[in-house]
């Protein structure tokens, strides 16, 4: 599976942007694969941020960002993506999509579940 993801840059403290992440080369109907983002620090470990399970499964989020941060995704376009509102300087970091057709529910949240992972996309919010 490629994961291509796109979006980020630059935004003000209390703005808004949104992250996609394209899918392609998938074996399954994307629609099965448990898909999530995590962000991560230099010299830090990936944090996850939310998670949509597959076949219309449930949604999962970080204490952190919940209730800012909205994860979706279109199974017909093979697509996901975040919506965050009311950004803060601490959400500053290098956002990863990621991907796995057999994630359970006990291990959303664990980046070692997943197999597959774009390439990371930079946010940066000033304060």
């Amino acid at each position: 599976v490629q994961l291509q993801a796109s979006g980020g840059g630059l935004v003000q403290a209390g703005g808004s942007t949104r992250l996609s992440c394209a899918a392609s080369g998938h074996n399954y109907s994307f629609r099965r694969y448990t898909v999530a983002w995590f962000r991560q620090l230099p010299g830090k470990e990936r944090e996850f941020i939310a998670a949509f399970r597959g076949n219309g499964g449930s949604t999962h989020y970080s204490d952190s960002v919940k209730g800012r941060f909205t994860i979706s995704r279109d199974n017909a376009k093979n697509e996901m993506h975040l919506q965050m509102n009311s950004l803060k300087p601490e959400d500053t970091a290098v956002y990863y999509c990621a991907a796995d057709a057999n994630v359970i529910l006990s291990s959303v949240r664990l980046s070692q579940a997943y197999d597959w992972w774009g390439q990371g996309t930079q946010v940066t919010v000033s304060s």
